[in-house]
């Protein structure tokens, strides 16, 4: 036990007693105080806890048991200690401690840490492509952590922004779908979804049309300025959002004053047609964006053969090009109906009470409900959103083949 070896490269590695057993005190010390601190141990016996099941783990697990065995064991120590210590909410985070504590013993003991750098990298190229690994998990962690937190607390059955000590145990009657059900049968919530469903799906079309057959149009190698026209474009989703809401505040609010002046129309749909559009111009940069990336790869000489043929403009647009785009302007309109959604700024400054949606109401009862319900809505739109980044995922992948991109 002198040293680990590299099963790949036959050769040894770093001693075990100066490189994988120090590293693995380090760890077994934080996710030690980790623990201790959730069971209520204190910081210095979780430590001293951690730190001796690391050294008994990293001496005997590589030696005795293979490593699915070995992990696996490991997982069960710490699960049980977790029992011990915490309950049923302890033997949770005891399991997926030990997970941790199980992997990382193999892999330094047994040299997974050079996998996936050539056998002549130096000890600098194989610290730099683990640290890169672990500077990518980290940021991962810091941009899912407010959601994993949001979602168990929006089932929380007290009216409360934190864990209760019920909750931390793990105790049923701490949980509650009380949050879910205001949210699906008050009216405070309901005329805001019903607002949100009726403006973003009537942005999205907006922006689809006119995104697409702009996209269409700067694809086209003969029109000037074709650069220029894109900045402009897009510019909504580069100009910070408090300045585009500034501007369309000026210039809607007029436009809604000629068209109840000159048109007769009623201030509430004057409203909704401010949103739509305003949304809209929101929308339009990401359905530009992802068509023109679909038009890359598409073959003009279709279209040009389909001319030839005899077909008209329309005709070659909707039976020649629009099923080789259709993955790029479907994601476009999936970001775009997100974007009108999920937006609270620019709804702020052009719309009215009437046109509330389900964000703004969301911000209201931040500021002055402090509703617990705004964690189950939340809740509800991360599905949402999870659910529409897949099927973009899914079209993207869809648009590579028909490209003839991926293999897959």
């Amino acid at each position: 036990m002198a040293a680990a070896f590299n099963p790949t490269a036959g050769k040894p590695l770093r001693p075990f007693m100066t490189f994988a057993l120090p590293l693995l005190l380090a760890f077994g010390a934080i996710l030690g105080f980790i623990g201790g601190q959730a069971a209520g141990l204190g910081p210095a016996a979780g430590t001293l806890v951690g730190i001796i099941v690391a050294a008994v783990l990293a001496f005997v697990l590589p030696r005795y048991l293979p490593q699915r065995s070995g992990r696996w064991t490991a997982t069960g120590i710490c699960g049980v200690l977790g029992l011990l210590a915490g309950g049923l909410a302890g033997f949770i985070g005891g399991v997926i401690l030990g997970a941790l504590l199980g992997w990382a013993v193999y892999w330094l003991t047994k040299g997974n840490y050079r996998r996936g750098v050539p056998v002549y990298a130096t000890s600098g190229q194989t610290l730099w492509h683990n640290a890169f690994k672990f500077i990518c998990g980290a940021i991962f962690f810091f941009l899912i952590a407010p959601i994993v937190t949001v979602i168990p607390l929006s089932f929380n059955a007290e009216n409360f922004f934190t864990f209760t000590p019920g909750m931390l145990a793990l105790d049923p009657e701490a949980y509650s779908l009380r949050h879910y059900r205001d949210f699906f049968t008050n009216d405070a919530w309901l005329q805001p979804l019903k607002n949100s469903l009726i403006i973003a799906p009537l942005a999205t079309i907006i922006s689809v049309t006119l995104g697409t057959l702009a996209a269409i149009g700067l694809s086209q190698s003969h029109v000037p300025a074709r650069r220029a026209i894109m900045a402009i474009l897009i510019s909504p989703m580069i100009v910070p959002l408090i300045i585009s809401a500034t501007g369309m505040f000026f210039f809607y609010s007029q436009m809604g004053l000629w068209m109840e002046e000159y048109l007769g129309l009623s201030k509430d749909l004057t409203g909704y047609i401010k949103v739509v559009l305003a949304h809209a111009a929101l929308g339009i940069p990401f359905v530009i964006i992802t068509v023109t990336a679909t038009l890359v790869g598409f073959d003009q000489s279709l279209t040009r053969a389909a001319a030839n043929m005899g077909a008209g403009p329309a005709k070659t647009f909707f039976k020649i090009q629009m099923p080789l785009i259709l993955p790029g302007v479907i994601s476009g309109g999936l970001f775009a109906f997100i974007t009108s959604f999920d937006e609270v700024v620019v709804v702020l400054f052009v719309g009215a009470a009437a046109q509330k949606t389900l964000p703004w109401q969301m911000f209201t009862g931040l500021r002055e409900q402090i509703s617990p319900t705004i964690l189950a809505v939340a809740t509800v739109l991360v599905c949402v959103s999870i659910c529409l980044l897949t099927v973009v995922e899914l079209l993207r992948r869809r648009s590579e083949r028909l490209r003839g991109m991926s293999p897959g």
